[in-house]
């Protein structure tokens, strides 16, 4: 494995996670599994990348007494999915913020050049005042995930984390590299890109596995 900057990174360290990640890993795992298996170790890795989202005291009366107790404060993020694999992500995602807004930003790769095509964008109109997760299960060359994050930018969006369920080091180096101030979240951490900009060992396409278009 190539060194790589490590501020901002999270590789999520959990017996549950590195479980299903296994199951996921495994060639023999079939859609739907894959899908439910996807949007499990989204849940976890959400719980730990969004542990410093704002809150508020408020003031509340139990059925015993009353309490200040903390609920989260200003706009809902806005969760921004990579299709077509990052849908699995955001509705997983939603099931922790339901408030949250939903935007969507469609790029297929090149198979001869491995760039990002972009070919859809949809994003909330207020984009620029909320704090947006930007998902994609797998983090390879990190073309898409650059690609997006300058679309998101380009929109105004200042804070912006990436959750992706794989990723290496070449998309760290390169994520870091065009947007230094935007924490990533994986929860695993592979060795690296094969000559066909596949991660290694990983678990192959993900978005085919997870619609079984293999």
């Amino acid at each position: 494995m190539t060194d790589f900057p490590t501020a901002n990174v999270n590789v999520v360290d959990h017996p549950l996670v590195a479980h299903k990640i296994t199951l996921l890993r495994d060639a023999a795992t079939k859609p739907a599994e894959f899908r439910s298996l996807c949007e499990e170790v989204t849940l976890l890795i959400a719980y730990e990348a969004l542990r410093d989202l704002p809150t508020a005291t408020r003031r509340v009366t139990t059925p015993v007494a009353e309490t200040d107790a903390e609920e989260l404060a200003g706009l809902a993020p806005a969760v921004v999915g990579i299709l077509r694999a990052g849908l699995v992500m955001v509705d997983a995602i939603l099931t922790l913020l339901p408030q949250a807004r939903v935007g969507h930003l469609g790029m297929y790769r090149d198979p001869q050049t491995h760039e990002p095509v972009p070919y859809y964008d949809k994003l909330p109109s207020d984009i620029a005042e909320r704090e947006v997760i930007l998902v994609d299960p797998m983090l390879a060359t990190g073309g898409s995930a650059v690609a997006a994050l300058d679309h998101l930018a380009a929109e105004g969006a200042t804070n912006v984390r990436l959750l992706s369920i794989v990723g290496c080091p070449e998309g760290v180096e390169a994520v870091q590299g065009a947007h230094p101030n935007a924490s990533i979240t994986v929860a695993a951490m592979d060795e690296r890109l094969n000559e066909h900009a596949y991660i290694v060992p990983g678990l192959g396409d993900a978005g085919d596995r997870i619609y079984g278009t293999l």
